[in-house]
């Protein structure tokens, strides 16, 4: 008999605790007046974090809590509702999801779906692509998963402005580290909410990555005059721009080292291996990033560079 995975989760939570259930612990950093972050791990998602690897943004309103992305499972969820309803003093209103990626979005199972902001096609996606990223997910994350449903969001995420509570938050519709990325800009505090278009410190990834278009998205968020960023991914960069910089030089770097590596005849495992810039070597998680991308782009690399015989 083939017993499913949530089956066996429901059964597991019938039957008498061994041990506690995991637990999130979570904690946010006041980055402006009334927006606070809450630091994922610089880790891949596993066991040992949840998959609590993302960043997520708290903003207080009048009308309720703003989460910017909801974590990696119903339980990440609602630890997030939990903590945006201790540091504002109520209950989380609006979730606005930057893209489908599940240590962003899956959290969204602890919410309502009339409270949840996607864009359109994010929205498409969750038909399309959510279910896999399930099933990873219950295979990586196990009990932590516990109760995840992805339900697809019913608020429209279209750019432009949008007053909420009392603030300002302009709506960036993008893609390039996904095929839809949203940014979201507090006008109030002038805190940019980059999604993983941006990350600080930390290597991007690359999974569903188009390079071209995401230069292109942080060309535009580069311009938009706001004080601070919150990356996808990374410490809260202070300044307007050296997180987007950071990203920009390791994605400018990125593809003509991979084109490099296969016109010298490497194979995929010594491209993992070659030389990373002195300057984007210290990032966490280089190496490791490095080695995903390659896996991503080098069968189409080979495809486009080698001649068939």
């Amino acid at each position: 008999m083939n017993v499913s995975r949530r089956r066996l989760l429901a059964g597991l939570a019938a039957a008498p605790l061994i041990a506690a259930a995991p637990d999130y612990q979570l904690e946010a950093v006041a980055v402006a007046p009334g927006v606070w972050a809450v630091r994922g791990a610089d880790d891949a998602i596993a066991m040992r974090n949840g998959g609590a690897i993302a960043n997520i943004g708290i903003i207080a309103t009048a009308a309720g809590a703003v989460l910017i992305d909801a974590g990696a499972s119903h339980r990440h969820g609602l630890a997030l509702a939990a903590l945006a309803r201790r540091l504002t003093g109520k209950a989380v209103a609006l979730v606005y999801l930057t893209h489908l990626h599940p240590d962003h979005s899956f959290g969204a199972s602890a919410f309502p779906p009339a409270m949840v902001a996607a864009t359109p096609a994010v929205v498409a996606q969750v038909a399309g692509d959510a279910a896999g990223f399930s099933a990873g997910l219950y295979r990586l994350l196990g009990d932590w998963m516990r109760g995840t449903d992805v339900l697809a969001p019913q608020l429209p995420a279209v750019a432009g402005l949008v007053q909420f509570g009392g603030r300002t938050l302009e709506l960036l519709t993008l893609a390039g580290h996904s095929e839809s990325d949203l940014a979201v800009l507090d006008r109030d505090s002038g805190t940019l909410f980059a999604g993983d278009l941006v990350f600080h410190n930390r290597a991007p990834s690359t999974p569903h990555a188009d390079l071209a278009r995401w230069r292109q998205s942080l060309d535009q968020l580069a311009g938009l005059g706001h004080a601070r960023v919150v990356p996808g991914h990374g410490p809260v960069d202070q300044t307007p721009g050296t997180a987007i910089a950071q990203t920009r030089a390791w994605l400018d770097w990125l593809e003509p080292a991979l084109l490099h590596a296969l016109e010298q005849g490497l194979s995929m495992v010594e491209a993992g291996e070659m030389p990373i810039p002195p300057q984007l070597a210290g990032m966490a998680m280089a190496r490791y990033e490095l080695q995903r991308s390659v896996s991503h782009y080098w069968p189409a690399l080979e495809t486009a560079r080698v001649p068939r015989l």
